[in-house]
């Protein structure tokens, strides 16, 4: 599988902005009609990503793990396999109060 390089993400919004896009895409949603979830990912006490979540309908529920250490976003279906791996080209840190 050939790992493919996200240019548009600078800052946490934007990685914020497109996992929601990313997840919306893969079941047809309209990003504007369902949320998302985020949570803090911590690593023997100190920030190493954020998991997210997005709240489709019929119970659908969509994720994705930003791995802050790789730098890389993976992404899952409503039955918890992995779908894409992107890795971003400008490096992200995690803030202590995201969640």
């Amino acid at each position: 599988m050939r790992e493919l390089v996200v240019d548009e993400v600078r800052s946490l919004d934007d990685l914020r902005d497109f996992i929601h896009r990313t997840l919306c895409e893969k079941e047809n949603l309209l990003p504007d009609q369902f949320s998302m979830s985020e949570t803090q990912l911590l690593r023997r006490g100190r920030d190493c990503g954020l998991q997210f979540l997005l709240h489709g309908p019929r119970s659908v529920r969509l994720g994705a793990i930003w791995a802050a250490d790789h730098n890389t976003i993976y992404f899952y279906d409503a039955h918890g396999v992995r779908y894409q791996k992107l890795r971003l080209k400008h490096r992200l840190l995690p803030l202590r109060s995201a969640a």
